[in-house]
């Protein structure tokens, strides 16, 4: 007998029960609800907007400062597994990398042939051996509040909680916020960060080394 969670039950199930219909090839255009671009930009942790395979649709300055990988225009999974220097921002980089793939899995389910995801798979295959390996255990799993660690070149090692929410009317959005415990270093680091008001580049990152 199978032993699954629910979370790899559904996953199963949704597979069974796609299996009879024609799958369609589209494009998926994800488009930011004007409301969440003002909420994101109200807010004074760092935060970003996440599409569904991970790209940055939009992020404010103080996740740019905290990371040059969270800007508007990149993707978060081919900076973890092509990028050395974002890479370098993450000391538990290899299980990051499996919770990615694991949500990856989650949230693509039964639509493997969107052509967003053909490409992107496709690219980290050829180029990372870590994503070939983690991508071939099919694993599927949501990504929930958890604590992420930084080393970053200006303000040294930050732990910050990270909480992901569904952005309402905008199927696979994500706001993801990275915040500190209330009167920790880690909240004065931040503090300070935000503060200097100056996002990390990949140059100033090369020159702290």
């Amino acid at each position: 007998m199978l032993q699954l969670d629910d979370e790899h039950l559904a996953y199963l199930l949704a597979l069974v029960a796609d299996a009879p219909r024609k799958r369609r090839r589209r494009p998926r255009k994800e488009v930011v609800p004007p409301g969440a671009l003002k909420l994101l930009g109200s807010l004074v942790q760092p935060a970003f907007i996440e599409g569904r395979y991970f790209d940055i649709l939009a992020a404010n300055s103080l996740a740019r400062a905290l990371s040059p990988g969270l800007a508007e225009g990149g993707n978060q999974l081919r900076d973890l597994f092509l990028d050395p220097a974002e890479q370098a921002y993450y000391p538990d980089w290899e299980a990051i990398t499996e919770c990615y793939i694991a949500s990856l899995r989650q949230a693509v389910g039964t639509d493997v042939h969107d052509p967003r995801l053909i490409e992107l798979t496709g690219e980290l295959s050829l180029a990372s051996a870590q994503f070939r390996r983690l991508w071939a255990r099919h694993e599927v799993r949501k990504q929930t509040g958890t604590l992420i660690r930084f080393q970053h070149p200006q303000v040294g090692e930050l732990v910050l909680n990270r909480e992901r929410m569904s952005i309402g009317g905008a199927d696979g959005l994500m706001l993801v916020v990275y915040h500190p415990d209330a009167g920790s270093s880690n909240a004065e680091k931040l503090a300070l960060l935000a503060s200097v008001d100056l996002p990390v580049t990949r140059d100033t990152q090369q020159a702290t080394r």
